[in-house]
């Protein structure tokens, strides 16, 4: 890719960016959220038609032009999303050939899909029925179903975005470890990632992007990758510690939950979450780690306004009295604010600007007798936007334009404007590079020096560990195991689980 400068309203995207990626090899693309490392693919993969961009693309010694999609795709030119893209209720046959049907005199061959959805689910590893519907399987096998669903094209560049973001780490390793196989059968493959040690491990060279240009170009063969070059180069700035400074004041007890009790949502008889009973304190980090199915998401959409389950019981207290959270809107009445991991799912609504999605939890607040003032709601916006440096055009801009991370300011200070005293995160920080996620916990630390209650969800040990003061591990349903963070560790927290998974 030669000269690539890409233009949105009011904002330059790309500006005169290089990329070279040779045969066989696995080339990284790193950058803070914003950077431009998405909009560079969406440019090659032919999202972003020819004559919307300035620049030449090359492949295999020609240049090649655009229109559609479809026309990379007739080359071999394949692209992943990080948001997957598959139907829930059709069959993994279904998916993988979706667009791409098996067909025989214009009639679907269903032996043919059987027989070559078998082939493909055991190039990436699975040993599902092809006629397995996707609502059934987890995250992980989603996405290698995806990559089979690329291999079905005739792949010859295989683009991945942020491909185990949404990974817990075996499903991650073992994901690394089939790219790494494809390698070795002559793939060639970019991969856009925040995590500097799985780039470490997989890749042969590292593009990184700032603002849009092209800043430095590593080959990691002649040396193994350093962070801390690559966090240079990223932001533009060295930064000695991933977590922020804390001295934690933690108070009294503000927020319980006494043996709550939640039943599965499509199979009413199976009980999901299994008397969980758990306190947070004033200016408290608790952490609740575990792995992918534990539980987490679901105990944490249950007590927000029972978001998530079935025949739900416990109690719920707060200042030591019983508070009802029996809806979304009781559950915010009382303070208690969640900040999903589905950002673009459930906690945004993308096609609406900034300033509406801010003051979505707490209307009230931008009104005057039921109707919205809409120069307190820009006011609101724009202060939210200066206080948590939400990089934008303005707060007129619509959401699906922003990156990840800025996306996630968004969603943090839609929840800060509805004033909270209990604030579920739930992996604030998924798909966000380096210097973004220090700037949120930045926030959340500041959050607890105010009193507030934070409780952190994350797969990411290393986050659980820098930020939480407090650890909860949770598996099957169960909370297992109660530690103090400064007596934890990866192995601890993983011994606990494994241990909980044998008995």
């Amino acid at each position: 890719m030669r000269g690539i400068t890409k233009r949105f309203t009011g904002v330059v995207a790309l500006k005169d960016v290089n990329l070279v990626v040779e045969a066989g090899e696995i080339h990284a693309i790193c950058g803070e959220n914003g950077a431009g490392k998405s909009t560079l693919m969406k440019v090659l993969s032919g999202v972003h038609p020819h004559g919307s961009y300035e620049g030449e693309i090359h492949f295999a010694g020609r240049e090649l032009q655009f229109d559609s999609i479809s026309d990379s795709e007739e080359q071999g030119i394949i692209i992943i999303h990080q948001e997957l893209a598959l139907v829930p209720l059709m069959s993994i046959a279904e998916n993988i050939f979706l667009g791409n049907e098996q067909a025989r005199l214009g009639v679907i061959d269903p032996e043919s899909t059987h027989r070559r959805t078998v082939e493909l689910l055991k190039k990436v590893g699975l040993n599902e029925s092809p006629e397995e519907l996707i609502t059934n399987l987890g995250v992980g096998k989603q996405q290698l179903i995806e990559i089979a669903k690329a291999l079905s094209k005739k792949v010859k560049l295989l683009i991945l975005d942020e491909p185990t973001a949404s990974l817990n780490e075996n499903d991650s390793q073992a994901l690394l470890d089939l790219l790494l196989e494809f390698k070795a059968q002559g793939m060639t493959m970019i991969m856009i990632s925040h995590k500097l040690n799985e780039i470490a491990r997989i890749a042969d060279s590292v593009t990184i992007l700032r603002d849009g240009s092209t800043v430095q170009t590593i080959d990691c063969r002649d040396a193994p990758v350093n962070e801390d070059v690559v966090i240079r180069h990223m932001v533009g700035r060295e930064m000695a510690d991933r977590y922020p400074h804390r001295e934690p004041d933690i108070g009294e007890t503000v927020f319980e939950v006494r043996d709550w009790v939640v039943f599965h949502e499509q199979h009413a008889d199976r009980k999901f979450i299994k008397g969980v009973s758990f306190h947070v304190r004033r200016g408290e980090i608790l952490g609740i780690a575990g792995l992918m199915g534990s539980g987490r998401t679901e105990l944490a959409m249950s007590l927000f306004g029972r978001s998530y389950g079935r025949r739900i019981s416990g109690k719920v207290l707060m200042g030591g009295k019983e508070i009802d959270v029996s809806t979304v809107e009781k559950a915010i009445s009382h303070g208690i604010a969640y900040v999903t991991e589905d950002r673009k799912g459930y906690g945004l609504i993308l096609e609406n600007e900034i300033k509406h999605n801010i003051s979505l939890a707490n209307l009230p607040g931008v009104s005057r007798f039921g109707i919205i003032d809409e120069g307190k709601e820009y006011s609101v916006a724009r202060d939210s936007q200066k206080k948590i440096n939400i990089r934008c055009a303005d707060v007129f801009q619509y959401v699906s334009n922003l990156s990840g991370g800025n996306q996630q300011k968004v969603v943090l200070s839609k929840w800060l404007f509805a004033g909270p005293e209990v604030l579920i995160l739930d992996e604030p920080t998924r798909g966000i590079d380096v210097g973004a996620k220090y700037e949120i916990y930045c926030l959340i630390a500041q959050l607890a020096r105010e009193g507030k209650c934070i409780i952190l969800i994350s797969s990411e040990m290393p986050e659980l560990l820098g930020m939480s003061d407090r650890l909860y591990v949770m598996n099957e349903g169960a909370l297992i195991a109660e530690m103090k963070t400064a007596d934890a560790s990866q192995e601890i927290i993983m011994r606990a689980i494994v241990s909980a998974a044998k008995g």
